[in-house]
């Protein structure tokens, strides 16, 4: 499985959900700050937040910031290209 792909199904596997006042989802990943999403439905919520996840990810390595080690995935390891 490309790392990328794995990073991002364990991150959403952390994913946590709830119902709000008003009936939406909340969901977050705790791990990666800054990623929720409130939707309608439990569905649609799970699909924004995949989204929000995947260009948290793209925003992080453009930036050269750190992300959290998941699953024991680190993305922030470089390795010399031969």
């Amino acid at each position: 499985m490309p790392i990328l792909t794995a990073f991002t199904a364990v991150a959403m596997h952390e994913a946590k959900y709830k119902i709000l006042e008003d009936g939406t989802f909340f969901g977050e990943i705790p791990s990666c700050p800054g990623v929720w999403a409130n939707e309608k439905t439990l569905e649609k919520c799970r699909d924004v937040l995949r989204e929000v996840l995947e260009e948290w990810i793209v925003l992080k390595l453009r930036e050269g910031d750190q992300l959290p080690s998941i699953g024991g995935i680190d993305l922030n390891i470089v390795t010399a290209e031969a």
